[in-house]
């Protein structure tokens, strides 16, 4: 009956890309890019529901593991690993659900998968029409498989506390609307989400705070001292009868820098824009355009510019970089049967410039 559900899925992706640089040099790809299997449900008596996504493209398959437990309509707590929602609003959405054949320059600078695990706590607040989505976090500091692969392989820092405050003020999307970008259902009325995130890393040992031991800095007496690591964003999103526009900006830091040393006998300090080889800081903003034409046919434009916070550093993790896309798509059976084609300029600080072509074709079931 409706009580309980239970679903296998999956989906794959055929692609073909080449990329030429500014050297006209041109390297082909043609692989994969994603193969997912997936198993979901619910129990609804028991108020209970679960996802576990694996994506066998990569080499550390796992990427979703979590169960939630539904306290009432509007409190829900999840633990396990999963898509956080302390990052920008593109990378809340699942792979399979993207606008583009790629994710921004900005969501790829500023995060790895978007996958935390931990603890999380999800509300909303319905005034007449008028929504409001808090959502809560604490997690392992450490990204997806935050584990390790052994006993030796060890945590470094803290945890990583995030929130994100969303709100609709025209009500939301339709059902099935608020997993994606494209205005694929064409809402009938004008609809809006506009939020901000946040997240707090104490003590990172990775760029961008989803990763541990990628780097390690020292106290005075030797031992391992991380810096903390803060993301703050701003983001909208607007839909209407096909018509979609997103808006992003992101802005990170770097703190906790006194007394820190970058090697073991305490002999080097830390100097202040010395941080910005280890941790991606900087700011960056990223626009797209859609519109889905009756047909079922598809065009998306996307502008993205991310500036470092130290560019006299020529060693700096983030560099001045502008991406410009884009994106023809056709789909069949919306986001389950779609092809995607995508031409992006890539210019990074020396004014040299890429350009990547992508052509995917999307299978979902």
């Amino acid at each position: 009956g409706d009580d309980y559900f239970f679903k296998l899925s999956g989906m794959i992706q055929p692609s073909f890309a080449l990329e030429n640089d500014s050297l006209n040099n041109t390297d082909y790809f043609f692989n994969s890019k994603h193969t997912f299997f997936s198993f979901s449900g619910f129990s609804k008596k028991e108020q209970v529901s679960f996802l576990m996504l694996a994506d066998f493209s990569l080499s550390s398959p796992l990427l979703d593991a979590w169960v939630s437990y539904h306290i009432n309509p509007n409190l829900n707590l999840s633990f396990g690993q999963k898509l956080i929602k302390g990052n920008n609003r593109e990378m809340s959405y699942v792979e399979d659900n993207l606008q583009f054949a790629e994710r921004s320059i900005l969501s790829k600078l500023f995060s790895n998968t978007g996958r935390e695990f931990g603890l999380f706590l999800d509300l909303n607040y319905s005034f007449n029409n008028f929504n409001i989505n808090p959502s809560h976090g604490v997690t392992s500091g450490d990204g997806r498989s935050s584990f390790g692969l052994d006993s030796r392989d060890m945590d470094f820092g803290g945890f990583k506390y995030f929130g994100r405050l969303d709100f609709y003020p025209f009500g939301y999307f339709s059902e099935g609307n608020n997993l994606q970008i494209a205005d694929i259902k064409k809402e009938i009325s004008p609809k809006l989400v506009f939020g901000i995130a946040s997240s707090y890393n104490d003590g990172a040992s990775n760029n961008v705070g989803e990763g541990h031991g990628n780097f390690i800095l020292y106290n005075v007496n030797g031992l391992p001292q991380q810096p903390d690591y803060r993301q703050i964003y701003f983001d909208l999103l607007f839909k209407y009868q096909g018509f979609s526009v997103l808006g992003e900006y992101v802005t990170t830091s770097a703190l906790s820098l006194e007394q820190i040393y970058t090697d073991p006998n305490a002999f080097s300090l830390l100097l202040p824009s010395q941080i910005s080889e280890y941790l991606s800081l900087g700011s960056g903003v990223n626009f797209s355009l859609g519109y889905v034409f009756d047909n079922s046919y598809g065009v998306d434009l996307r502008y993205s510019d991310i500036k470092p916070e130290y560019s006299e550093n020529l060693n700096s993790v983030i560099s001045i970089s502008k991406s410009t896309s884009i994106s023809f798509s056709k789909y069949f059976l919306e986001n389950n049967f779609k092809l995607i084609t995508a031409i992006s300029n890539n210019k990074d600080a020396n004014d040299q410039s890429s350009v990547f072509a992508n052509l995917i074709l999307q299978l979902k079931l």
